[in-house]
């Protein structure tokens, strides 16, 4: 599976944005889709997460409310919208493929395939 985040840029605090994970290959649909982001200087860590079965949905504490995840499995395609940005939500935003799963949603080890990352900066 390969997969590739886009949809990131630069916007202001308040605003909203969409990012886009596009997946090609193998059975994209069978996996439990995520979404990391790494800030600068910051370990990776977990945002939102959603099932292939079922469409359960999980989300970080620091997210909840304002992010939303949402998948369309015909279009091999796993969406992140956005809104109420933060400052503090600036960071290099991952698409995610792993175990299919309601357990450790938000274990990097639980993710097999990696997208590139795509940028999201918010201004103050």
């Amino acid at each position: 599976v390969q997969l590739q985040a886009s949809g990131g840029g630069l916007v202001q605090a308040g605003d909203s944005l969409r990012l886009v994970c596009t997946a090609s290959g193998r059975a994209f649909s069978v996996y439990r889709k995520g979404w990391f982001r790494q800030a600068p200087g910051k370990e990776r860590e977990f945002v939102a997460a959603i099932r292939s079965t079922g469409g359960s949905t999980y989300y970080a504490d620091s997210v909840k409310g304002r992010f939303t995840i949402s998948r369309d499995n015909a279009r091999n395609t796993v969406d992140l919208r956005m809104n109420s940005l933060e400052p503090e939500d600036t960071a290099v935003y991952y698409c995610a493929a792993g175990v299919d799963s309601d357990n450790n949603a938000n274990r990097r080890d639980d993710y097999y395939y990696w997208g590139q990352g795509t940028l999201v900066t918010v201004s103050s």
